[in-house]
């Protein structure tokens, strides 16, 4: 690629969009202020929606729901920018929306009973995102819920209030169940839909009998055996590793969210499919043993299929799962340039993650030679590796790395040719991009 004036030009624009955009040119956002009127939502709420690149028609959209606090709150900004979570969007032709409710202080369950306006909220954002995407499809679409602490809480309730909607949910250290049992809200009611929605209920082992974080912990296991009571497929996974961190919950969430979609979606327009029960397995949460035989006791949990079951007994053992196969996917290089002024070279990517365990690094070739990973550190901040460095909330951290290399002073003036590979979270490197040749 030769270094001319137009290039020049593009690399200026495109880091000036950027700038202008939050270096987020490929997430929708629609915003919302606070509502007056009974029975509104009284705070402002943001809803971030990012859609596959291609799709023609959305199948499902995937809910990435932050839990209570500032901290996490603000963790809805930067959900729907993460790759791996993209990933499972991608693979099942369905979008991936981040809410961001600003209670900043006030009761958590002013957002989190959805019954107190977020979840008109919700389908009015829905609505709009449809027709500013020009996806109108996506007022009627299906949802797989996730949901951290208030999070969880927020979906256990609207189980209750749309199971025809719903695909699966996996619910993060958190329920409603108890703050109903109590008559601190009032009890939603559960429909014989909503037993037939497949839910994921995902505890720290290090919330039970913790002082401020037991009834994390205990909520999750009061909602387990209540759907397990009413013969619902529902599964408890703990992480053995953490406590109300989500730490790496994703590795558990995504392949049963995954297997869910497969399994549930149909043609357009068409209700959801019930669960294929003659395919399930049954997981052991206190010993990860995995069986095909329908029993389903305290310690056993519904599973959709082998991948999301080798996954469960994986996860509850170790906090974390294996991945032998390499990266399927090769970067695709989008911008390839001379530095305005210098001798530089800049290059931006995309990148389809790994589905099974994420992006750990990319390496950058130079005339077939490795010049560069990036992180030239392994992020490992909860013990598994990923290009964008995890929070406690399942998200990326604010300002995750841009997707781009730069080089100030290559050795020397002449042309070369650069590729880029993938590295999953497992180390394993998937295959190299297509080269493109700086003049």
């Amino acid at each position: 690629m030769k270094s001319t004036g137009f290039l020049q030009l593009g690399v200026f624009l495109l880091c000036l969009t950027q700038m202008v955009q939050g270096a987020t040119p490929d997430i929708l956002t629609v915003s919302y202020p606070a509502s007056t009127g009974v029975g509104g939502l009284s705070m402002n709420v943001e809803f971030h929606l990012w859609i596959p690149p291609g799709v023609k028609k959305i199948k499902a959209v995937i809910v990435h729901q932050h839990g209570c606090g500032d901290g996490a709150e603000n963790s809805g900004e930067t959900a729907a920018l993460d790759l791996h979570w993209r990933a499972l969007a991608e693979r099942n032709q369905s979008a991936l929306l981040s809410p961001h409710y600003h209670a900043i202080g006030a009761n958590c369950r002013l957002w989190c009973d959805p019954r107190n306006g977020s979840d008109a909220a919700f389908l009015r954002a829905l609505d709009d995102l449809g027709q500013k995407s020009g996806h109108a499809e996506l007022s009627a679409a299906p949802w797989c819920l996730w949901g951290h602490s208030g999070g969880g809480f927020w979906a256990s309730i609207m189980l209750a209030l749309h199971p025809e909607r719903i695909v699966a949910i996996v619910c993060r250290s958190g329920s409603g169940i108890i703050a109903w049992e109590k008559g601190e809200i009032p009890q939603p009611e559960y429909s014989p839909a909503s037993f037939g929605v497949p839910v994921l209920m995902n505890p720290g082992l290090k919330e039970r009998g913790d002082r401020q974080f037991d009834g994390a912990w205990s909520t999750c296991w009061r909602q387990f055996e209540f759907l397990r009571s009413h013969d619902a497929p529902v599964a408890f996974g703990p992480d053995p590793n953490s406590a109300h961190e989500c730490r790496n919950s994703r590795l558990v969430a995504i392949p049963f969210l995954d297997a869910c979609l497969r399994q549930r979606i149909g043609p357009a327009g068409s209700p959801l499919k019930p669960v294929k029960r003659q395919d399930s397995f049954w997981g052991n949460w206190k010993t990860g043993e995995i069986s095909r035989t329908s029993s389903p006791t305290a310690e056993k949990s519904w599973l959709p299929d082998a991948a999301s079951a080798k996954a469960f007994s994986q996860y509850v053992t170790n906090g974390i799962t294996s991945d032998s196969t390499p990266p399927e996917h090769a970067p695709k290089i989008t911008l390839a340039a001379r530095l305005a002024g210098s001798s530089g070279v800049l290059l931006e990517w995309t990148a389809q993650a790994d589905f099974e365990s994420g992006i750990r690094e990319f390496r950058i070739y130079r005339d077939g030679q490795l010049v560069r990973r990036l992180p030239e550190i392994a992020n490992d901040r909860m013990g598994f590796a990923q290009f964008q460095p995890l929070s406690y909330h399942d998200t990326p951290i604010p300002n995750p790395p841009a997707l781009r290399f730069q080089e100030e002073t290559p050795p020397d003036g002449k042309p070369h040719s650069y590729t880029i590979s993938t590295v999953n979270g497992a180390g394993l490197e998937g295959p190299k991009s297509d080269p493109v040749r700086i003049q």
